[in-house]
C-alpha cells in the first residue's frame, strides 16, 4: 500500500444483496463482475476490508432477530423490513472459515487474486475479545473462556451464560457497557487461549494482506485485568498478547498489515506494540461536535503518531455521515481526512450517500444513491491519489485575518503538502458561516506563476503582491479548496 493508504471498508453481506437486486441473479464473493473491482482501483484506493466474511453463528441469528432494538432501529428507516433479513452480527464470530452463503474460502480466495492483481490489498475481521456465544469451542475447550465451572457467578450473574454443559461463561464485555449477550468472553490469562486465538490469527493471515483488529485494547493486560480482576486475579502475563501475535504474524508475512480499533487514550500503547494504524475517534469526535481551532490543536500531535492514525467520519459503527454531520458538514469533514496524514478510510455506503446508519445485523439496505455526494467523493478521491498526498511532507498552516475586526479566519482549516516541485495547500472553512482569511504562499515559485484549485479548475496568477502579503480566500459555509502549484 503507499503511504496513506485510502482504505474502503465493505459491508459484504449487505453489498452483494444491493448487487443481486442490480444484476438480478444470485451473487457471492466468487463472481461479483470484474468492474466492481475495477471501479474501486480507479477510485484509487489501496485496500479493500470486507467487514463481515465469517461463518455466521446461528445463536446470534436468533439473539440480533428477536432484538427489540434492533427491530426498531429498521422500522424507523424502513417500516416494511422481513425478519429473515436480520442476521447474526459479524462480531460474534462461530468460527474463522468464509460463511457458505457468501461462497466458502475457494470465493475468497478468488477476491484476494482479482484485487491483488489490480494492485489493491484485501483486509478481514480478526476478532480477538471472544467468539460467537455457540462457537463449537465453547463446549469443546470451555476454558478458553473466562468461566466458574459449574457454580454460578457470585457477583454479576447477568454477565454469564450457562453452556449445555452447565459450565458458566462470560459474555464478551466493554468494561463501560452491558455485555454483548450474543458472544462469550475469551480468558487472555489462559495461555492456551493465547496459542488457541494466534493460531486462528495465523489462519487469517494466510488468506488476506492485513487485518482490522476488533476492540483491540480489550486484549491488553491492563485492560484485560482491570475489566475481569473478579474471575480471573491480578496477576499479569509477562508478555502482551499483540507483541507476540505480530511478530508471529510478520515472521512469515513480513508485509502483513495491522490496524487496531481502539479508544480511551491508549492508541499510541497499541501502536508501539507494532500495529500499522489506530482508530482515532478523537478526530471524529472533534470533527462532529467541536470547532476548527480544537481540530488544528489534535493535528498538531507528534507526526509519528499522525502516521500511525486511521481517519475516518463513517464506518460500520459510527452513525452514517450525512445524517451525523449533515450534507455540507460531511464533505467538509471527508475532505480533511483524506488529505490528511496516516490511513484514510471510507465506508462504501459514505460515498453512496446512504441517509441514515442500519444495524449492521440488517443486509437488505436498499437506500437511493445520492448522486451529488457520490461525484464529490470520486472528484475528493481523485484528487487525494496525487503523489504529492502519499510522498509528499505535511505541515499545518497558519491562516491569518485578512482584514480588522474580522475574525472568521479561526474557522479556516489549512495544510500544505510539497513533493519535488509539487505543492498542494488544503483550505477548509470549518463553519456554519461564511470564513476570511489569508494565506501565506510560502514556496510558490516567483510572481506570474499559476495556482489551480482543483475542484473547480479555476486559476489564479501569483501576483508580487500576493507573494509578499498572502492571497486572501473569502470561503462559504463549509467550503473547501484545494490549491496545487509550483514550489
Amino acid at each position: 500500500m503507499r503511504t496513506n493508504p485510502h482504505i474502503l471498508e465493505i459491508n459484504t453481506r449487505s453489498w452483494l444483496k444491493r448487487l443481486e437486486t442490480q444484476l438480478n441473479r444470485p451473487v457471492t464473493l466468487a463472481n461479483i463482475p470484474d468492474d466492481q473491482w475495477d471501479k474501486i482501483k480507479d477510485a484509487g484506493f489501496d485496500a479493500v476490508w470486507l467487514m463481515g466474511v465469517w461463518k455466521l453463528s446461528p445463536a446470534a441469528e436468533k439473539i440480533a432477530r428477536e432484538h427489540k432494538d434492533i427491530q426498531a432501529q429498521i422500522r424507523a428507516i424502513k417500516p416494511d423490513f422481513k425478519p429473515e433479513d436480520i442476521t447474526a452480527s459479524p462480531y460474534a464470530v462461530y468460527e474463522y472459515t468464509v460463511n457458505p452463503s457468501l461462497g466458502g474460502d475457494e470465493a475468497l480466495r478468488t477476491v484476494r487474486r482479482k484485487l491483488n492483481e489490480r494492485g489493491v490489498c484485501l483486509l478481514l475481521d480478526f476478532v480477538g475479545n471472544h467468539t460467537a456465544i455457540d462457537s463449537p469451542m465453547i463446549t469443546a475447550q470451555p476454558d478458553l473462556y473466562i468461566n466458574t465451572g459449574k457454580n454460578a457467578p457470585k457477583s454479576h450473574p447477568d454477565w454469564f451464560f450457562k453452556n449445555p454443559d452447565g459450565v458458566y461463561i462470560a459474555h464478551g464485555r466493554d468494561p463501560y457497557f452491558a455485555p454483548w449477550t450474543d458472544t462469550a468472553q475469551l480468558n487472555y490469562f489462559n495461555p492456551k487461549t493465547r496459542a488457541f486465538m494466534l493460531q486462528n490469527l495465523l489462519r487469517v493471515a494466510d488468506m488476506c494482506d492485513g487485518v482490522r483488529c476488533d476492540m483491540a485494547m480489550l486484549l491488553l493486560n491492563k485492560v484485560h485485568r482491570d475489566t475481569w480482576w473478579e474471575f480471573i486475579g491480578s496477576d499479569l502475563p509477562k508478555e502482551e498478547f499483540w507483541r507476540q501475535a505480530l511478530d508471529s504474524v510478520r515472521e512469515k508475512h513480513p508485509e502483513f498489515t495491522f490496524i487496531a480499533e481502539v479508544y480511551w487514550g491508549l492508541e499510541w500503547d497499541i501502536q508501539e506494540m507494532g500495529f500499522d494504524y489506530t482508530y482515532d475517534k478523537v478526530l471524529y469526535d472533534r470533527l462532529r461536535f467541536s470547532n476548527a481551532e480544537d481540530i488544528k490543536g489534535h493535528l498538531g500531535a507528534e507526526h509519528l503518531f499522525q502516521m500511525r492514525s486511521i481517519r475516518f467520519i463513517a464506518n460500520h459503527d459510527e452513525e452514517e455521515s450525512l445524517k451525523a454531520f449533515g450534507k455540507e458538514k460531511s464533505l467538509a469533514a471527508g475532505t480533511i481526512i483524506a488529505t490528511l496524514p496516516g490511513a484514510r478510510m471510507f465506508h462504501y455506503f459514505q460515498i453512496l450517500g446512504r441517509p441514515a446508519r442500519m444495524p449492521i445485523q440488517y443486509i437488505n439496505d436498499t437506500f437511493t444513491e445520492n448522486a451529488e455526494v457520490k461525484a464529490y467523493y470520486m472528484r475528493l478521491l481523485q484528487i487525494a491519489s496525487a503523489p504529492a498526498f502519499h510522498g509528499g511532507q505535511w505541515s499545518l498552516r497558519d491562516v491569518t485575518p485578512a482584514e480588522m475586526g474580522n475574525n472568521s479566519f479561526r474557522n479556516i482549516l489549512s495544510w500544505q503538502w510539497k513533493q519535488m516541485n509539487t505543492g498542494k495547500m488544503v483550505v477548509i472553512n470549518y463553519s456554519n458561516a461564511p470564513a476570511k482569511g489569508r494565506l501565506h504562499l510560502k514556496g510558490v515559485y516567483g510572481p506570474n506563476s499559476q495556482v489551480t484549485e482543483e475542484f473547480t479548475g479555476e486559476t489564479v496568477t501569483v501576483s508580487p503582491e500576493m507573494l509578499s502579503q498572502g492571497y486572501v480566500v473569502d470561503l462559504k459555509p463549509y467550503e473547501s479548496k484545494i490549491f496545487t502549484y509550483t514550489v
